[in-house]
């Protein structure tokens, strides 16, 4: 119940709820057992009993549940000597009328508390949930799916929602329910009461044994789910590659293999739950079977009267019904607390780039990025080793290499995606973990290979991230990446939505938004990964006349395949199995280097 106890902190403050919850469910627990009890002066009445509880003088007052009683007994002898048999059934049927009104009352007052509490729990789980997304560092992303992350946001919250919370009422109301029916057998009938106690714990032992069972194949079940969502995620994007290599029955045979688990997983775990609510009623008829057999004996002895046992059978009827809840919703708890842990975890991941307790602000770039024995791995493969680097202030640098040579993660250490492993990285003389987080990528602006745009207008895209900018800036950012000409042809201008990730837009299009955006946030450091890699031959010189302006003041550093838009960089980093393995100008590298000049030539040749 740990994890149970974890997800309602997320309700808190509990003073919102708690104290008034207990009243209506202190009220609507009194007046279901007021229904109940008022079967017995009715039944006397109809037996002809009645005169057995006859009270002639008014009780003094006490708060006891005998005060109340003999309270009602002389009020009932009063209908009894002015209105007759059928006056007093008159007044019972009225008094339970208004009692079963004021019960069913109270109960949708707390259901409204609880409703409240509910939506309230959500909101801040999943608001909870997408600032870890926002806050979390790369590295989680390259151990965790984006489908399990989608299935937590998604559809775990919802298991939660619909099974942890919405058994909050049955956890918290029926067991109190439980309590003060028992209390009201016990003065009804301690001999009785005492006898049925007997077979409870039977009852708890087979139930607990079916709640276990669901606990673990609902953890398998959500994790099946997250597969789901992972390949119906690449199924999307990936679709122009899925359809050009014929590969759809590959996709759908997997699609349909994962499927099938979650089904067969589903389907037991429906069918476990479904039979801890038959189970538990079976169990309490088969308890109530021998109390008639048991009770009636006290009856037929002349122990008990029979208003009085046919009252403990009806509050004992009060019973099963709760109990049946609390061993459905503790089967249907399970699923739910799967889904729980599963949230937790992601929530007590911890962030490993972290800003330091006394960060340095830093609202300005002056001297220098110094790269000092800096050395990276991810987990235990090394990626960089003992990179010695100076990137002086206004020059543009380029890193070039293989695929997989470190030119990416080099450049990404810049703005803390992620931290080194040896040495340090130094701004201006103070390293880089000293910093403010905000004021360190306040200095820098990205422009990576694939455009990162997302469903917002054209506007809204180049504007991101910054508050207080003109219609005007952003214009003027537009044009300084040649961005405003096609913008100001689509539908609505700067208005016009561009579609999920900038599906409306062609890759040049989408390219001159991000280099605008980038254009707009006047950062003094660039980071350019490969920004041209994948344009046409027109678009590209669109694009690099856009680089070429926003690379005009700022120091650059630039990640190329494509050699010769890096010829004039103040210098060339040659990257070589996370080594620098050669360094110079372009001119200087042609003369005395082997990789940079194997590289040129082969792209000359092709």
């Amino acid at each position: 119940m740990k994890t149970f106890f974890r997800l309602l902190q997320f309700s808190k403050p509990y003073h919102h709820y708690v104290p008034e919850y207990l009243v209506y469910i202190l009220l609507f627990t009194i007046f279901s057992l007021l229904n109940f009890t008022l079967l017995i002066p009715l039944l006397d009445v109809l037996f002809n009993t009645h005169s057995e509880n006859l009270v002639t003088t008014k009780p003094a007052f006490s708060l006891s549940i005998d005060y109340f009683k003999n309270l009602f007994y002389y009020n009932l002898n009063y209908y009894i000597q002015t209105s007759g048999k059928l006056g007093v059934l008159i007044f019972v049927c009225i008094v339970l009328f208004f009692c079963s009104l004021l019960k069913n009352g109270f109960g949708y007052l707390s259901t409204r508390v609880l409703t409240r509490m509910r939506v309230n729990l959500i909101k801040r789980l999943r608001e909870d949930l997408h600032k870890k997304y926002a806050f979390q560092s790369l590295s989680f992303y390259h151990k965790e799916r984006k489908g399990d992350l989608l299935s937590i946001l998604s559809n775990d919250v919802v298991e939660i929602e619909n099974s942890v919370v919405s058994s909050i009422q049955t956890i918290f109301r029926e067991p109190f329910i439980i309590i003060s029916t028992f209390c009201m057998l016990f003065y009804l009938s301690k001999e009785l009461t005492l006898f049925t106690l007997v077979f409870f714990p039977v009852s708890g032992f087979i139930i607990s044994s079916i709640s276990k069972r669901l606990r673990k194949k609902s953890a398998s079940s959500q994790n099946l789910l997250g597969r789901i969502l992972s390949i119906s995620e690449e199924t999307i994007t990936g679709i122009r590659i899925i359809k050009a290599f014929n590969a759809e029955k590959t996709v759908i045979n997997k699609f349909n293999k994962v499927n099938n688990d979650f089904r067969k997983t589903s389907k037991s775990i429906l069918n476990q739950r479904e039979l801890a609510s038959p189970l538990s009623e079976l169990l309490g008829v088969t308890v109530v079977m021998v109390i008639i057999i048991y009770g009636g004996n006290l009856v037929l002895s002349g122990a008990l009267t029979a208003s009085i046992f046919i009252s403990y059978i009806a509050f004992y009827f009060q019973i099963i019904t709760p109990a049946k809840n609390i061993s459905g919703a503790i089967s249907y708890l399970q699923r739910g607390l799967s889904a729980g842990e599963r949230v937790t975890r992601v929530l007590d991941e911890p962030n490993i780039i972290v800003e330091a307790p006394n960060a340095v602000p830093m609202q300005s770039f002056e001297k220098n990025i110094l790269f000092e024995d800096v050395s990276f791995a991810y987990n235990t493969q090394p990626v960089l080793t003992s990179i010695n680097l100076e990137i002086p202030k206004g020059k543009v640098i380029a890193l070039v290499g293989l695929s997989g040579a470190g030119k990416s993660t080099l450049a990404d250490l810049i703005p803390r995606f992620y931290d080194v492993t040896r040495g340090a990285i130094y701004i201006d003389d103070i390293d880089i973990r000293k910093l403010r987080m905000n004021d360190l990528h306040s200095l820098i602006s990205i422009v990576s290979q694939e455009p990162i745009l997302f469903n917002d207008t054209a506007y809204n895209n180049i504007a991101f991230g910054l508050s207080n900018v003109s219609k005007e800036d952003v214009i003027e950012a537009a044009n300084a990446a040649n961005a405003h000409n096609f913008i100001m042809e689509l539908e609505n201008g700067y208005d016009t939505f561009i579609g999920d990730r900038g599906s409306k837009l062609s890759g040049g299009q989408r390219q001159r938004l991000t280099i605008a955006r980038a254009i707009l946030k006047r950062a003094p450091i660039l980071i350019l990964d490969e920004a041209t890699s994948s344009l046409d031959t027109e678009s590209e010189r669109l694009v690099q006349d856009a680089i070429n302006h926003l690379m005009q003041n700022r120091t650059s550093i630039v990640i190329a395949h494509r050699l010769s838009t890096v010829r004039h960089a103040d210098e060339i980093i040659v990257l070589n199995k996370g080594e620098i393995a050669e360094r110079g100008t372009h001119d200087e590298l042609m003369i005395d280097s082997e990789i940079y000049k194997r590289l040129v030539e082969m792209q000359e040749v092709s």
